[in-house]
Formats: structure tokens, sequence, C-alpha cells
């Protein structure tokens, strides 16, 4: 079997007997509480799979990584892998801190060697390759701490995982489940997706043609927001390793990963974490790792930068990039053929992934058996109910008095109409219970709406729908409740009512005080508002009423098939809008 990268696994599990004590002299420690990302990070470099990377990284490795793609001794590695922090409060230079999960557990130990400084836009110039906020990463990364901190690491134990413990195998018991297997080549795979019979297909191919062992290895730790969950998928897995693969040529096992979505990097990386746990070949599809398309609706990533960028490197690397063909259905032949060896004429069948979701899962329909197993179509059926039926999001933001809270009042009336339960987050209302004793500097500005955000996504996570009105001043802040909601259920609403407009509105003489400087930090006078640049929806509430604005969204969710059986009324009036696709409305 192909040597770990580097030559040897990494381990930074302290021996057990080493644990109490440590565990004891923890207690007198100032303490970091680690983030979901950096959690994960954690028990991949404890377990060795980010060999040779010994520990977050310090200034040096972090700077040539992003420059060159290597670590400061030379070897490839595509991405940094760092801890930030938010302040240098009871962490010092050569002095340990200990580090906890969010709910408080003890993980590790570690001794600071470094403190340093890091550049969001340099990490998004040159690993993510764009400033776009509707890049996940880059609008995570502003909510990262300043500074980076590394050092030696002691960890006393791996996060606690309940879910799949019998799947959850560290690179070691990987390599010892190959072996018993008899055969030195192995392919790795991973998607983001449910398994169907073309990605069923693809793998035994590529486990056929290298006469090997197929490790499928589905990314378990954070992925796109939005994806499917990883406890359906993984049951879709399981379902298929125990029924459509031989046993002695299949090995299943969960990473715990935080997908950076990096595109061509990301994918040299999937290709390195593989090496470690024993793959010397790994599968590369189109789009890999890439988080969809930017504001204006163009790719982030060219569908095959990340193989290009693996076969540059696959030789230095030691594992050798399997491009994952397309493969389309025969439905004469019943069978699969490469899209590049059926002779001309011939009748095929396929269903791209958006069709799965739009004209099957979101309609209540059955997948057919030539596309997936009945075992997967079951499970997928059981978990993603019709899109009517679904969860989701309308956030409407403007100044203050441009109508939101009104538009909504009344959008949330013509939704219960429609038989949706929903909630309405009104931003003054959520100020007096939820975000009491917030303020109005930018900080707790954002604090607030990253709440309603929260609680929108849980909403719709169990299926109600989630009205928000909230100003919502800054484009970054907003782009990260997309990201928390997920964008396929997120419809960003912006209620472009003049400033002059909604100072003459304004009851209360808000605006006429921060005109003379009796109160600071009034949106749209001395604070910035910032327009989104692609929203959903447009509204006039000018020459609009806040009805005639409501259905005209309830026409775009039926579009979208958030809603059903619209009344009539509403249908005309998008029709005289010249409202006829669920993109781009204005």
């Amino acid at each position: 079997m192909i040597p770990p990268y580097g030559g040897r696994l990494v381990s930074l599990l302290v021996p057990d007997t080493a644990v109490a004590e440590l565990k004891a002299y923890a207690t007198q420690l100032p303490s970091l509480q680690l983030s979901e990302r950096s959690m994960c990070d954690l028990e991949l470099l404890a377990t060795g799979a980010f060999s040779p990377v010994d520990g977050f990284m310090g200034r040096h490795d972090y700077q040539r990584v992003l420059d060159e793609m290597r670590l400061a001794n030379g070897h490839l590695f595509p991405i940094p892998v760092t801890l930030p922090i938010d302040n240098t409060d009871g962490v010092h230079l050569e002095a340990d801190v200990a580090l906890r999960s969010p709910k408080n557990d003890l993980l590790a130990i570690l001794t600071v060697e470094e403190i340093y400084a890091w550049d969001q836009n340099d990490i998004a110039d040159k690993v993510f390759k764009t400033r776009d906020l509707r890049h996940p990463l880059v609008v995570e990364m502003r909510r990262w701490g300043p500074l980076n901190i590394a050092g030696q690491l002691k960890v006393l134990r791996l996060p606690a995982r309940y879910d799949f413990k019998d799947l959850r195998l560290t690179p070691v018991e990987v390599r010892a489940r190959i072996e018993n297997t008899g055969h030195p080549n192995v392919v790795a795979f991973q998607t983001r997706n449910p398994l169907h019979r073309v990605h069923e297909e693809l793998t035994k191919r590529a486990t056929e043609k290298i006469d090997g062992t197929l490790l499928l290895h589905p990314s378990v730790g954070m992925t796109r927001p939005g994806d499917v969950d990883h406890y359906t998928r993984v049951r879709t897995y399981k379902a298929l390793a125990e029924n459509y693969y031989d046993p002695d040529r299949v090995v299943l096992s969960l990473l715990p990963l935080a997908m950076r979505m990096a595109g061509p990097r990301e994918g040299l990386w999937h290709a390195l974490i593989r090496r470690n746990y024993g793959a010397n070949y790994f599968i590369v599809g189109r789009d890999h790792a890439s988080p969809g398309v930017d504001s204006t609706g163009k790719p982030f990533y060219g569908p095959y930068d990340a193989q290009e960028l693996l076969q540059q490197h696959q030789r230095e690397l030691g594992v050798t990039m399997l491009p994952f063909n397309e493969l389309l259905y025969l439905p004469d032949e019943d069978r699969y053929e490469e899209v590049d060896r059926i002779p001309s004429g011939v009748r095929t069948a396929a269903i791209s992934g958006t069709q799965v979701r739009d004209e099957y899962l979101n309609q209540g329909k059955s997948l057919p058996p030539w596309f997936t197993r009945p075992e997967t179509a079951e499970i997928l059926a059981e978990t993603y109910p019709p899109r009517h039926r679904q969860g989701g999001c309308v956030w409407f933001t403007g100044l203050s008095g441009s109508g939101k809270s009104t538009t909504a009042e009344a959008l949330t009336v013509l939704l219960l109409e429609h038989g949706r339960q929903v909630t309405l987050l009104d931003g003054d209302v959520v100020r007096t219970h939820l975000s009491k004793g917030l303020g109005f500097s930018k900080d707790d500005r954002d604090t607030n709406i990253r709440r309603i955000g929260f609680v929108a996504g849980e909403i719709a996570r169990h299926g109600g729908m989630a009205v928000c009105a909230a100003i919502s001043p800054y484009r970054a802040t907003r782009n990260e409740v997309r990201q928390m909601v997920g964008a396929d259920r997120f419809v960003e609403v912006f209620v472009d009512t003049p400033l002059e407009e909604c100072e003459r509105r304004d009851a209360k003489g808000m605006y006429a005080m921060a005109r003379r400087g009796e109160i600071s930090g009034w949106t749209g006078i001395d604070d910035p508002y910032e327009a989104p640049g692609y929203p959903e929806i447009v509204l006039d509430t000018v020459h609009h009423s806040a009805e005639d604005n409501a259905r005209r969204i309830i026409a775009y969710l039926l579009q979208c098939g958030f809603v059903r059986g619209a009344p009539a009324a509403a249908t005309l009036e998008a029709a005289a809008a010249g409202t006829s696709s669920p993109t781009g409305v204005t």
C-alpha cells in the first residue's frame, strides 16, 4: 500500500496513561472554545489525515501555502489549516491553553509558539480566487478572529461523534481494512450528493480498471450550506455498499472534513488526504468542490479546473487522478456508457442534479429505477418532501420606513391562506426579545441579524416558512444568513424605497433627529446601507401597495414551488408584472 504523504502518519493523540494528569492540569489553564470548523481540523490533524502537517499552521507554513501551495519544508499542501482567535485574552507566547468544544469538553492542550495576523483578502484572492460574498468561505471568514495561533498540540480526545460510529475510521483503521481486502491499489471517491446508479457504475468501473479496492469516503464535516445532510447521504451509501458492491472490493468510511469549497485547490487537497488513508487513485468529477455560482450567476470555477490542477501534481503527490467521465443510460440496452463511446442516433437518458431536485423530489415523484436504486429512492423520499412542504425564508431588507414590516405582515397572511406554517420575525420585535440588550454598533447589528438568521434557518430546516423584516444594512451579513438558511431556499427581497420617501413617512421623527445630530448611527444618514447587488426580488412601495407587493412575492414563491394553488388574482398580477421565471425578478 502507498505510504502516507511525507512518509509517516502524524499522531497527536497522547497515550491513555497521560490523559488523567493532563485533564487535571488543564483545569488551571485559560480556555479557547473551538468552532465546528476548527474541531474538524483538530480531529484530522490528530489522526494524521493532514500528514505531514502536525499542527495548526504557523506563519511560514501559512504564507507559503497561500503563495505556492507548499509547506515551509517544500511538501505540497494547497489549503491553509489555521486556528483563528478574536483576541489574545488569556493567550500568551510559550504558555499553554486548553482547547475545548462549544459544549466545553476538553479536547487538547496547545503550547502557544506563534501569534500572527492574517489577511482575509489574501486568502480570498489566492485560495478561493474571489472576494464575492456569495462564496460561503469568503463570507464566513469575516467572522473569524484577526489573529492565528500555532504551537505544539497534545490531543486528549477526539470530538464526540454519536452517529455511524462503526464507520468513523481513522487513517490507521482504514488502512487496516484495506489491507484485509488484499488489493494494494485503492481508488477513493467522494460526493456531496446521494449515490445514484451513475456513481455506482463509475466507481465499479474505476475499481475494475485498477484491479483494486474502492474507498467510499464521503465528507461528513462541513460541506456547502444547503447540501443534502450527511445522515441521509450515509444511509444511501450504506444501503448500496451492503447490497450492490463486492464486500471484498469496498471500504466505506466517513471523513470529518470541514470543506473549504475551494475548487481546484480543494481537489488537490482531497487527493492528498486520501493518500494518507491509503488511496493511490482518486476520482475527480466536474466542478469538484465548487460552491456553485457567484453573485452574477457565473460559476466560481471552471468545470475541469480541479482535474487539471491534480494532473499537474499527481506524479509528485503519488495519487493518480481518474476523471469522472460523463455516463449516459442506454434504455434499449439497460446499461450505462461513456458519452464519447455512444454511436450517434442511439437513444440515451440522463437526469441532472437540478432535475432530481426540481422535477422529482420537489414534486413528490419517485426517481426511476434506472437512475437510482430503490433503497436510495426510498431514503430520499422520506427525507425530502415535495417543495411545497419544504421550509424557506423570505428576507426583507431596506431602510427604516421603507415598508418592510407592512409588506411582511401581508405576505404572512397570504402564506397562511396557502396552507403554509409561517413565523414572522420582525426586526423591532426581535430586538425586544431575542436581541434585548444589544446596541447599534456594527458588531451588535451583525449579531442581531445573525440571530434572526439562525432562527430562520432552524424554522426552514424543520419545514416552516420564515418571513424576516429587518434593515440588515450590511451586504456581507445578509450573505452569511443566506448560507445559514441555504441558498436554494433563501429569497432576498429588497424594499427599494428612496431615502426621501422614508423620511417623509417617519412619524416618530427619527430621521429628523439624525439629521440634527441628536442621535447617531442612523442607517441612511450617518451609517451606511449597502443595497443588495443581486436580490431575488426588488419592490417599489411608492407606486405599489403592500398587498400588491405581497401578492407578487406569492407569485414568485408559486413558481419556485414553495406554495401551490395560488389564487387567480396573484397569477394575473404576476403576468401583468412580467414575472415569468423564478430568477431575476425585478
